[in-house]
């Protein structure tokens, strides 16, 4: 018996290191590798940024102990190309933060993006920051929400191009938390 079952963790041990190492070699164009480094690196200084900037969550109102944020890997197919299709009647919707407090914005337009072979259409949302900035964003929840990654959604932003043709970059690769998902500080 004892012999069957240090077989069967030899053989489960080699099966994860091959799955590993088959997953890591996949066949990337120069372009994508070189995409990937990108992404890396902007990840790389957001980490910085978060724990060494007084503004950010993890030093707002004193220094938290900081961990490396988290992210899935960088995966090209998740980088899509869409039109911005603007409502012709925008809705003001109310948005709770999480703290409760109601915020109205605009529900914009909308992309439309594949993923998965699925053609999805996500909402773009125009908004107001603190200081009167117009904003515009992306707000997802997918299979990962509350599992994988924060419970409430993740963000894209998105920089609004004044021409209608304009096709845009929707990367999924960098969605990001939003700051209450970092500190009790933020809503």
């Amino acid at each position: 018996m004892r012999t069957s079952f240090a077989a069967l963790l030899r053989f489960s041990l080699l099966f994860v290191i091959v799955l590993g190492f088959l997953q890591g070699c996949k066949n990337y164009t120069p372009e994508e590798k070189e995409y990937i480094v990108a992404i890396e690196k902007e990840r790389a200084e957001k980490n910085e940024w978060m724990k060494n900037d007084p503004s950010s969550p993890f030093n707002y109102k004193g220094k938290i102990e900081f961990h490396d944020l988290k992210y899935f890997d960088v995966d090209p197919s998740f980088r899509c190309k869409s039109k911005l299709y603007q409502y012709v009647k925008k809705d003001t919707v109310t948005i709770y933060g999480t703290k409760g407090e109601p915020r109205k914005v605009v529900k914009y337009g909308y992309v439309i993006v594949n993923l998965d072979r699925k053609e999805v259409r996500i909402k773009v949302y125009e908004g107001n920051s603190k200081d009167g900035m117009k904003y515009y964003s992306i707000w997802f929840t997918d299979k990962t929400t509350n599992k994988e990654s924060y419970g409430v959604g993740r963000y894209i932003d998105f920089e609004l191009v004044n021409d209608s043709d304009h096709i845009y970059d929707i990367d999924f690769n960098k969605a990001y938390n939003p700051y209450c998902s970092y500190s009790p500080n933020y809503s």
